[in-house]
């Protein structure tokens, strides 16, 4: 199994990204799609947007967030079988937008990914 990493979508894209896939429902204010050098959207990934909007980047809300959007995950086996696959031969790179590189969403995915 190759790297699987997460990083925000404003960093600068490296050789050793891989593949690039934007985990936010929303795009991410600022960035223009040329620029993202992106290989993949996937939109359905990310939390649920009542879910999104009660956690707020809270960082005491995020043991509850973990626990709900990782609930969430087990329903996405679709998604979760391509990034495993891409994961057979090249890097992945999960975007997101979020502020805190210790709180966000991002963690969690990465984590049940890494579970599974």
């Amino acid at each position: 199994m190759k790297q699987l990493q997460i990083k925000r979508i404003y960093e600068a894209p490296s050789l050793d990204d891989g593949v690039r896939i934007l985990i936010d429902r929303l795009w991410p204010r600022g960035v223009k799609k040329e620029d993202a050098h992106l290989d993949y959207w996937f939109k359905e990934i990310a939390p649920d947007p009542g879910l999104r909007k009660w956690f707020g980047h809270e960082p005491e809300r995020f043991e509850e967030f973990s626990k709900k959007y990782t609930g969430e995950l087990e329903h996405q086996t679709t998604q979760i079988k391509q990034i495993k696959d891409m994961l057979k031969t090249q890097n992945v790179t999960l975007l997101y937008a979020a502020k805190s590189p210790e709180v966000n969403h991002a963690i969690v995915l990465k984590n049940f990914i890494m579970r599974e």
